[in-house]
């Protein structure tokens, strides 16, 4: 019996299976294509996201195949800017904002990742047909007829979900979905090019993003799904995109139509079978978080998949999956819709009065809300903790001889992180308790001592500032679970983070 069978071999059923089989568990995966994808659908992803790639080992790897933007510009059909979005070189999690990249690119890595571990088997041109499951583990059912029994089941198999579909799954269906055509490019030369741009035109809503050093996308929103016959024809592609870009400067490598929709499935887990990423939540492309908000799933499913499967948590510890991550996917959700109405209004009344706002509030300068999306709703977290759920920062640190981000230098896994500007607090107790959960205790001060570990550029330092705490707990995903502002505040913290993932609770149901 494998411990863990992941459906599906996109992007987010490849880390997930990278992140269970790093940790030493028995994986296998079911995809229905018979080789990879190799054509580019996600486009962008964000820091939280490379840091996962970090820990995976391919972010040096993507980091030449990608593009680092620093904007998002929104313009009218006339070119004036309405709306611009400025994204750091440095965010929160210590890498760049946004990324700009040509899946295939991304998947070849994520590939060569999951075929280097031993423990993970890899199984293309398998479609799974249905699934029996119990108290013990679940049966896949192949339409090869060479059945898999796992112990659990994640499903990352697209918005189409097969799994979601027999398991009898609804959905929240927020109503708002538009065709748009699709139209890759291979550049063959040097062009200048908008690198993020949607072009807010009632005639015509195009968005214009770079996927990396190589490749460029326009889509163009359409009048009907049903006009993407003719609207497909190379000709009429050429035409569409001739103002920025001829047949002399690119290859034209793919014509598809999409629909986006914005649903979120009623239930991501039923039984020992859990669904993530578009499986489970599918959102409008403008915020660029689709793919983002699947990798944040496997982060979130695989520490606590590998507690169930080690028997160092109880099963009841996956009930916090959907309550923690559905929030934030509804948050995205919903921010989506709102920039898609801004981007896809089609009344020329309507649209200019829109123009006249924006450029107003351009002309007063006032910028547009930075984007924050909220952190874990209720679940494995210590309620009533300052900053509890929240995303903890990844600053560059030093212990005398190495120098790097945080992950780089002391690694992953759950990490207690102690304020030590004004010396090294007594920690023992909570030392002895943060040992017991293979926790690792880490004093952060100004510069390394044989008690700490030197903030090279302040982050942690502001962080504790910012929050008024003097220790946090931070989970394997790199959220917070809780906050203390004393050593004994810290003992009490890791005791009740002790009795949380050991809970046990009456079983769940296993029946589809």
């Amino acid at each position: 019996m494998y411990d863990i069978a992941v459906v599906g071999y996109g992007p987010v059923g490849m880390a997930t299976a990278a992140l269970l089989g790093g940790a030493g568990h028995r994986v296998v995966v079911l995809e229905r294509y018979p080789t990879l994808y190799n054509l580019p659908r996600a486009a962008i992803f964000d820091d939280e996201t490379m840091r996962t790639f970090a820990r995976l080992g391919i972010a040096d790897r993507m980091l030449p195949l990608v593009h680092v933007q620093r904007n998002y510009e929104w313009r009218n059909g006339d070119g004036e800017l309405l709306i611009e979005h400025e994204f750091s070189p440095v965010g929160r999690s210590g890498w760049a904002e946004w990324y700009m990249m040509y899946q295939p690119d991304l998947e070849d890595a994520l590939d060569d990742t999951c075929r280097a571990l031993p423990n993970v088997e890899i199984r293309q041109g398998s479609r799974v047909v249905g699934y029996e499951q119990d108290d013990t583990g679940v049966r896949v059912l192949l339409d090869d007829d060479r059945d898999v029994l796992a112990r659990h089941v994640v499903a990352c198999d697209g918005g189409h979900s097969f799994t979601r579909q027999w398991l009898g799954i609804d959905q929240d269906d927020y109503g708002f979905s538009e065709p748009w055509m699709v139209c890759d490019f291979r550049l063959t030369a040097e062009v200048d090019l908008p690198m993020a741009r949607q072009v807010c035109d009632p005639r015509q809503p195009i968005s214009i993003i770079s996927l990396g050093p190589r490749h460029h996308r326009f889509s163009f929103m359409l009048d009907s799904a049903e006009a993407f016959a003719t609207e497909s024809q190379p000709a009429r592609v050429w035409q569409r995109v001739g103002a920025f870009l001829d047949e002399d400067h690119a290859d034209l490598i793919r014509v598809a139509t999409y629909t986006f929709r914005s649903r979120i499935a009623h239930s991501w887990r039923t039984g020992r079978i859990l669904l993530a990423g578009d499986s489970a939540h599918q959102m409008p492309p403008f915020l660029g978080q689709g793919m983002c908000s699947g990798i944040r799933d496997a982060q979130n499913l695989a520490f606590k998949l590998d507690r169930v499967l080690r028997g160092e948590s109880d099963p009841s510890l996956l009930d916090t999956y959907q309550t923690e991550r559905e929030p934030h996917v509804r948050a995205v959700v919903e921010k989506g819709i709102e920039l898609g109405r801004v981007q896809t209004t089609r009344d020329p009344v309507a649209a200019a009065a829109r123009d006249a706002r924006l450029i107003a509030a351009r002309e007063a300068h006032q910028k547009p809300e930075k984007m924050r999306f909220p952190g874990l709703g209720p679940g494995l977290v210590a309620v009533g903790a300052p900053g509890a759920g929240t995303l903890v920062p990844q600053g560059r640190v030093g212990d005398g001889e190495r120098s790097g981000r945080f992950d780089e230098v002391l690694g992953h896994g759950f990490t207690v992180l102690v304020d030590a500007r004004d010396g090294a607090p007594e920690t023992g107790a909570a030392a002895e308790g943060a040992a017991e959960l293979g926790a690792r205790v880490w004093h952060i001060a100004e510069r390394a001592t044989a008690d700490a570990v030197a903030d090279l550029d302040g982050v942690y330092g502001a962080w504790f500032d910012e929050t008024g705490c003097a220790a946090v707990i931070v989970r394997p995903d790199h959220y917070v679970y809780g906050t203390a502002d004393s050593a004994s505040g810290l003992a009490n913290l890791i005791h009740r983070l002790r009795d949380a993932l050991a809970v046990s609770v009456s079983p769940v149901s296993t029946s589809p």
